[in-house]
């Protein structure tokens, strides 16, 4: 089982909240947002964790970018951030040449500052899931390569009834699990096509911000056979700008005795996408 927070890198209250869960708790890995605000402290953190497995969060939506808005006009706004509006960006992407080769020069890019840092390279997501959209995940796959990319998140949770509380949620995650699977069932091929590994399964995608102890506590012992990922959003602080997500009760999850209990009562082995 691999235990994810995403968003390393985004602030010190959630650097420090991965440091703390990776020595004191269950953490195993961090997505790294290469352009975010606290970056530089985060791969501070991450050298002087070296067993901590530390992947690349490529951002194409909701944040920064590292080259500049006069290099991919199409792609951000004059103060370099991307566009909030997934779909919007989506349909961009897909039918944009001008954007789509921007797009392949910042995903490069991204790759790039990973690799300067100097850190091992265990996995790339993407903020939002955004590799879902097939042009994303073909120039992750291409780009990657070159960047010894080895391993990729499969954003698709199947519905699991222990922690669904009615009929009606547990139909809306079922139709969400099917529609998505249109996507990842392709991604899966191509990365066995090009001998990259991915997750089995996935938690996090539908309880994003709330995968506090109660959540964990009912998803442990459904770990099948296999790479189960569990990504989370842990932080030392709340954050006013994101009101419904428990950053502050994930982080407590992730170094809560029972949860540590739980996963041992069910000898389950924790790991990152390549240790």
């Amino acid at each position: 089982m691999i235990v994810t927070g995403d968003d390393f890198g985004l602030s010190t209250s959630i650097n420090d909240a991965i440091s703390k869960s990776y020595k004191e708790g269950i953490l195993t890995t961090a997505s790294l947002m290469i352009s975010a605000p606290d970056a530089e402290h985060a791969i501070k953190i991450a050298k002087k964790n070296p067993k901590l497995n530390v992947g690349l969060h490529i951002v194409l939506c909701n944040g920064n970018s590292v080259l500049t808005s006069k290099e991919i006009s199409s792609l951000v706004d004059p103060d370099c951030e991307f566009k909030t509006n997934q779909f919007l960006a989506g349909i961009n992407y897909f039918f944009n040449v001008k954007a789509r080769n921007q797009l392949k020069k910042e995903i490069r890019a991204q790759f790039e500052a990973f690799k300067a840092t100097g850190l091992r390279l265990d996995h790339v997501n993407a903020h939002k899931h955004m590799h879902l959209h097939p042009t994303i995940f073909n120039l992750i796959i291409k780009i990657g390569v070159e960047y010894n990319l080895t391993a990729i998140r499969i954003p698709n949770e199947p519905p699991l009834t222990s922690i669904i509380y009615n009929k009606k949620e547990y139909f809306i995650r079922y139709i969400r699990w099917i529609f998505f699977s249109i996507f990842t069932s392709q991604m899966k091929k191509k990365c066995i096509k090009n001998n990259m590994k991915f997750n089995n399964y996935i938690y996090g995608l539908h309880d994003s911000g709330h995968m506090h102890i109660e959540k964990l506590i009912r998803i442990i012992p459904h770990i099948k056979s296999g790479i189960t990922e569990i990504y989370t959003h842990p932080s030392l602080k709340n954050n006013d700008t994101v009101q419904n997500y428990e950053f502050v009760e994930e982080f407590k999850a992730l170094i809560h005795v029972r949860t540590k209990r739980t996963i041992e009562k069910f000898n389950i082995k924790l790991s990152g996408f390549n240790s």
